[in-house]
């Protein structure tokens, strides 16, 4: 309502340096943006207090340190125009995965709603390559006012450089299946080999 659902045409959209009601409530909600991006902090602290320090890994560093810097020059010089458009997607794709872990922390019985987990990084991946594309656009168009465009230069670096650690996660969370419980790695003949082995010591014993 701010300017994305209400007159933006996604294509060159500028900041409005006004004072109108549209223009300023876009500005109150790019420092709602920011703000969201110290609170998400928490989770790296929730990881540290609950020793879960193989969640705390690159991927996951870098992308929550580097937000809220990088979005305090948004919120200076920028609140507003096609600069915005990866926020308003992100926040999108935060409702979603902040859901998924909600989901997840009321306990086992709530396991079998979370089939989708698998889907969350393709969502993230998707929003990446929106990000990518509606920046990307601005390189080619031939008269565009867009008042800082290195901020543009930084939306579409970063968006580049996640789309790239997303994709790498991908690969070794879905494909090599690296952040699957051990006892599935390699399928049922890792469990066969444990079952065979736990029967044998079983064995032996008698």
């Amino acid at each position: 309502m701010s300017g994305w659902a209400a007159g933006y045409s996604y294509r060159c959209d500028i900041v409005d340096y006004s004072r109108s009601p549209q223009a300023v409530r876009m500005a109150w909600t790019c420092w709602l943006y920011y703000f969201s991006k110290f609170i998400e902090l928490l989770d790296t602290i929730f990881f540290v207090v609950r020793k879960k320090n193989s969640q705390i890994t690159f991927l996951h560093v870098y992308h929550h340190s580097i937000m809220p810097w990088t979005w305090w020059f948004g919120v200076k010089f920028a609140a507003g125009g096609l600069g915005t458009f990866h926020a308003l997607v992100n926040s999108i794709v935060h409702v979603i995965m902040y859901t998924y872990y909600g989901l997840s922390a009321l306990g086992p019985e709530y396991q079998k709603y979370l089939w989708w987990k698998k889907y969350m990084t393709t969502i993230q991946l998707t929003q990446f390559l929106m990000v990518t594309f509606h920046i990307g656009q601005f390189f080619f168009m031939k008269d565009c006012p867009y008042q800082f465009p290195v901020f543009l230069y930084v939306i579409l670096s970063y968006g580049l450089v996640f789309l790239i650690l997303f994709l790498n996660f991908w690969f070794h969370a879905y494909v090599k299946g690296q952040r699957l419980p051990k006892a599935y790695q390699n399928g049922k003949a890792h469990q066969n080999g444990k079952a065979h082995q736990n029967g044998s010591v079983k064995d032996k014993h008698h």
